[in-house]
This record gives C-alpha cells, structure tokens and sequence, in this order.
C-alpha cells in the first residue's frame, strides 16, 4: 500500500492504494467518479481518458500511484457550473453520442485540442487527434463537427470576455 495525495477535480484528495491499482480504478471504485469508463482495458479505446496536469492520459495505464502529487480532471469536473462544459453543449447539440460509454473520454481529449490549438482547428487535425479514441456506434463526423464547433464558441466567448 501507498499513500498518495493528488488533487481531483478541484478537490485535495489523500488516500491509501494499493501499488499495482490503475489510475482508472482508484477514480471509479475508489472515488466514485464513474465517468471515466474502462473499454478495453489496453489503452486502445480511449474511453478511460482523463486529464492529469493538463495532459491527457489514459487512466487504464497509469498507476494511481504515478498520480501521486498531480492534478486530475475527469467528466465530473470539466464544469465548474451546474451547466455543461461547451463542448458537452456542443456534442448533444450534434448528435455527437450514441450510446454515450466512449464520450467521456472524447470531450476530455476535445477540450485538450481545443485548449491547445484554439479555435484555428481543422478537420483534419481534429480527426488526427482522436486517433487514440473509439467510437464504435456514432461515428465520427458529428463528433468532429461539434468539437469545430465548441472550438469556435470557446474562442467567441473568450474573445467576449476581454
């Protein structure tokens, strides 16, 4: 068993893990974050994606342990507000989901492009960037146009903000 401290969804967290537990399983059984889902469990789906310190990870291959002094951000954080963060909007405004289990994990590598690259986002590099993520009934194109989409209300609305 480890102690470890880190720092989830805003919130200081400290517990004890077991050294071999994944990140996944400390957010989901541990915490009760069951936003992040396990799909594959060999890094391949990309349904388990989380932020940790700004960078996406798949929470299915890294200890909990790497964890240890870091930020995590998962779905249940990515709004501070009772509303949805505006790629979630986004998403449900295009029909971006089916049955939802691989979403969690692609508004968090959406909000990572987006953060990144900014509202200048192609085609493209938005389906270059979800490589890593798995969709096995809605496909890609509305996933695609609502992160463009987001990306162009999250520029309009910080530009609104200056």
């Amino acid at each position: 068993m480890s102690s470890i401290e880190l720092r989830i969804n805003g919130k200081d967290v400290r517990r004890s893990v077991e050294d071999h537990q994944l990140l996944v399983s400390f957010l989901r059984e541990d915490l009760g974050l069951t936003g992040t889902h396990v799909g594959c469990d060999t890094s391949q789906c990309g349904a388990c994606v989380v932020s940790v310190d700004g960078a996406t990870v798949k929470s299915c291959t890294m200890l909990a342990v790497q964890a240890h002094g870091c930020s995590v951000a998962t779905i249940e954080g990515v709004s501070q507000t009772t509303s949805l963060h505006a790629v979630q909007e986004a998403f449900q405004r295009h029909h971006a989901l089916q049955c939802g289990y691989c979403t969690a994990g692609l508004v968090i590598t959406a909000i990572d492009l987006i953060e990144r690259e900014g509202s200048q986002l192609t085609r493209d590099q938005v389906a270059h960037a979800l490589k890593g993520n798995l969709c096995r009934c809605t496909g890609y194109q509305n996933i695609i146009n609502a992160i463009l989409d987001a990306a162009k209300r999250l520029d309009v609305a910080a530009q609104a903000a200056e």
